[in-house]
């Protein structure tokens, strides 16, 4: 026995069913998840300031109930910290290696959860970790940026840079230059000497013209 699937083609009922089967397809689809933009890699100097930026899409407006959670995790990998949480407003920590030294700098308007790190030190080496919540986009990848501080450069370092790369540009003109030069004379020595080689040729044929004619008997 066969049976056939009808759904009425009018009034109330058919609308019914259309909305029955989108709010099905709306429960099996999967919520937006949450974009996060970071760099993947930062290098700064230690002492110097730097701004962490991320960034961030949501499909869903952005609301008040909008987080922000900023995480460190050392290089040695040991266990995370918390950096700074935003919930309306920027919550600084009362404690930890990055007290009085991270403050915000995002702009929510504009999808900016960035925050700036003052007085970089060695031990700020390790990855931080940038995670935005907009429900009902609560889901999605962390940003994630590794920081290397690398030590300053002292100024006799620079200046032996800078001494060295004159050096090597002032040996370089000057080798440049002698050898302009001596190019140059060589040319002169040798425009000379062809000068020189002509004239003992008009010398030496003129002198055998004489010759010749000396040699040669007189007519009575």
């Amino acid at each position: 026995m066969e049976y056939e699937l009808v759904f009425p083609m009018h009034g109330p009922s058919w609308l019914g069913a259309v909305l029955f089967l989108g709010v099905q397809l709306r429960a099996l689809w999967p919520v937006a998840a949450m974009e996060v933009h970071t760099s993947k890699e930062v290098n700064a100097v230690n002492g110097t300031n730097l701004r962490l930026k991320c960034t961030f899409s949501s499909s869903s407006p952005i609301s008040q109930h909008l987080s922000v959670t900023w995480n460190f995790q050392p290089e040695d990998l040991g266990s995370h910290e918390l950096v700074l949480y935003y919930l309306q407003e920027p919550y600084n920590l009362p404690a930890g290696r990055f007290k009085e030294r991270v403050t915000w700098d995002g702009n929510i308007e504009r999808n900016d959860v960035s925050i700036m790190i003052w007085n970089l030190q060695p031990t700020d080496n390790g990855t931080f970790t940038c995670q935005v919540k907009n429900p009902p986009d609560a889901n999605g990848v962390i940003g994630e940026v590794r920081l290397r501080v690398v030590q300053k450069v002292h100024f006799s370092e620079i200046h032996f840079l800078a001494v060295a790369i004159v050096s090597a540009c002032v040996l370089m003109i000057i080798v440049v230059t002698v050898v302009i030069i001596c190019r140059h004379h060589r040319k002169k020595a040798q425009e000379k000497r062809i000068e020189v080689t002509g004239t003992e040729l008009k010398e030496k044929e003129s002198l055998k013209v004489r010759e010749e004619k000396e040699d040669s008997p007189v007519e009575d």
